[in-house]
């Protein structure tokens, strides 16, 4: 195929779309992996090692395709199913420039990437997934197309106050296609952006040498956009995929993505697919991406309504405050009002609020010089307390692939944080070992949120400290004891984590009195307690309180329930 007018948006014939009507966004536990990085054809196995292993490839392997395929993920969705997943976000599949092994720089919207392998893996893919009750997101590219042309005498060009650039030609005979895309006036051609917190720059420049396509008022605008919204469509009938993450979503209006998310999610309808997910990559404070989360706005365009923006966001400032916390090295105060805001978020916009993907690693580690998973100076017990923390918390959470094995890459470049789980250099190796602690531990807390309508659902409060049962507190310093509860109707669950990493503490954290007023005891769900632990309480001069005592060695994570 080659043109938009090659493609049907009618259903296929004889096909039965998946629905998934019975769990909602937040019950997902999505693992999020690299297509070019997570396996390839061969038949491996992983060698011996009981607790982690740093990945594979050189920086010359990693800049560059490794050789990871749709067929290896599918031959490995149990792997990802027994570890507690129930949704599979996909890094961008259609095809690339040829030098780019990620998928963000497309050439071809109409077909996958060959060295990836073909629709027909794709659709096989999908239905595999389906089959074991799991979703699959693909990762999309809206703001931008590949670097498919290149401006005047070949000069490298970057934003200056909104100048157009004349454009020089394309960088071959015959990509990008669709062919309704070799039109230079559907690019804003304004050069690459210097500043990525400076609007309209953001906005309107070049991802660095990807080429933004025309973001204004034009008809050329409104041609693209609308091209793009077909586009994707297509590959929802064709591969009967579950939702979508947007790339760069900071780079686009909010206007923009929402007429986007409106136009797929009606077309899901159309297909029976009522929960189709959207949601975005939006580097900032809440302040920002709440603009393009949420339900019927008000806004019209072109007397068509914009009905709903983006189901969620990645939860960035949660990832800027968690890791530093949970490895001792940082207060927890900015940890502490992150999930307060969030609580708060829940209770002032209803469900919206809780549907933030949460996450310690990704695929860009963005900010970071060098670039490092959080596993390069975690160590194990840190590495299942953070991913507990997501498990337990508010939010939905992600797993970036390689965390359950304990990776650990740190570099000078994106290429350190996007290690193989197979060996490059033979055809017998992967890392894909359901036997170690981590992925053990990991799978553990994933079955007990899985089973939890309380950690799902619930409110959650971070809880008060005391070293002996009175003057409780809200912890200050750095390796101190963390705890939270999560609330529903009348259960409650404690999650606590010493997060010293050499001193063993024996704190009491406060629990609900009056969900626990007559309660004895506390079950332990995980984290190697007594099976019991007793409930305690006093009487204060302003309030009746009820706690627990707990001794945990350092960084220790644990998970209680109360008993009925």
């Amino acid at each position: 195929m080659k043109s938009i007018k090659d493609i049907s948006l009618s259903p296929k014939p004889g096909k039965q779309y998946w629905k998934n009507c019975h769990r909602e966004w937040r019950e997902e536990f999505i693992y999020f992996l690299l297509v070019d990085r997570f396996h390839d054809n061969a038949q491996r196995n992983p060698p011996a090692y009981a607790e982690r292993h740093s990945g594979f490839g050189t920086k010359e392997q990693l800049v560059k395709s490794c050789g990871g395929t749709l067929r290896g993920i599918t031959q490995h969705l149990d792997y990802i199913k027994n570890l507690g997943c129930t949704a599979l976000w996909l890094s961008p599949v259609f095809e690339n420039n040829t030098d780019a092994y990620h998928g963000y720089a497309i050439q071809n919207y109409l077909d996958v990437d060959k060295r990836w392998g073909t629709k027909e893996d794709l659709e096989a893919l999908v239905d595999a997934a389906h089959e074991r009750d799991m979703r699959v997101f693909l990762d999309i590219v809206l703001d931008h197309s590949g670097d498919n042309w290149f401006y005047a005498d070949g000069h490298d060009y970057f934003y200056f106050q909104g100048e157009r650039f004349p454009f020089g030609g394309w960088r071959s005979k015959n990509r990008p296609l669709p062919v309704e895309l070799r039109n230079p006036e559907l690019y804003n051609r304004q050069g690459q952006i210097r500043d990525y917190d400076a609007y309209p720059e953001t906005r309107d420049g070049d991802f660095n040498n990807l080429k933004a396509f025309r973001s204004d008022d034009s008809p050329e605008a409104e041609y693209v956009h609308d091209l793009l919204v077909d586009l994707h469509c297509y590959w929802i009938r064709e591969a009967d995929v579950d939702g979508f993450r947007l790339d760069a979503a900071k780079h686009m209006s909010e206007i923009d993505i929402s007429r986007f998310c409106s136009a797929v999610r009606e077309y899901a309808y159309t297909l029976g697919k009522r929960n189709f997910f959207l949601f975005g990559e939006l580097i900032g404070p809440d302040e920002v991406s709440t603009n393009y989360i949420g339900p019927k706005t008000s806004i019209s365009v072109n007397d068509k309504n914009v009905y709903y923006g983006l189901n969620s966001v990645l939860d960035f400032p949660l990832h800027g405050a968690l890791p530093d916390v949970i490895k001792g090295t940082a207060s927890p105060e900015r940890l502490i009002e992150r999930y307060t805001a969030l609580q708060r978020n829940a209770l002032d916009r209803g469900e919206y609020g809780e549907f933030l993907v949460t996450f310690v690693d990704n695929h860009d580690q963005v900010g970071q010089n060098p670039k490092h998973r959080f596993g390069s100076d975690a160590t194990p017990e840190q590495i299942v307390a953070a991913m507990g923390f997501l498990l337990c918390a508010i939010g939905t959470p992600c797993i970036y692939y390689g965390t359950e094995q304990g990776l650990d890459g740190s570099g000078d470049g994106d290429w350190a944080v996007r290690e193989c789980l197979f060996d490059p250099r033979d055809k017998k190796t992967n890392l894909l070992n359901p036997n170690s602690r981590l992925y053990q531990s990991i799978a553990a807390i994933a079955q007990i949120r899985k089973s939890s309508p309380v950690l799902k659902f619930g409110r959650m409060f971070i809880r008060e400290i005391s070293g002996g049962g009175q003057h409780f507190n809200l912890p200050e310093c750095n390796e101190c004891t963390l705890a939270f509860s999560r609330i529903l109707f009348k259960e409650e669950i404690l999650v606590v984590f010493n997060s010293s990493t050499t001193e063993t503490k024996e704190e009491c954290a406060l629990i609900d009195f009056e969900l626990n007023e007559k309660k004895t005891v506390m079950e332990c769900l995980y984290g190697g307690l007594e099976t019991t632990v007793p409930i305690l309480g006093h009487e204060e001069p302003e309030r009746n309180i009820r706690y627990v005592n707990l001794r945990l060695n350092p960084m220790q994570f644990v998970i209680l329930k109360t008993v009925s």
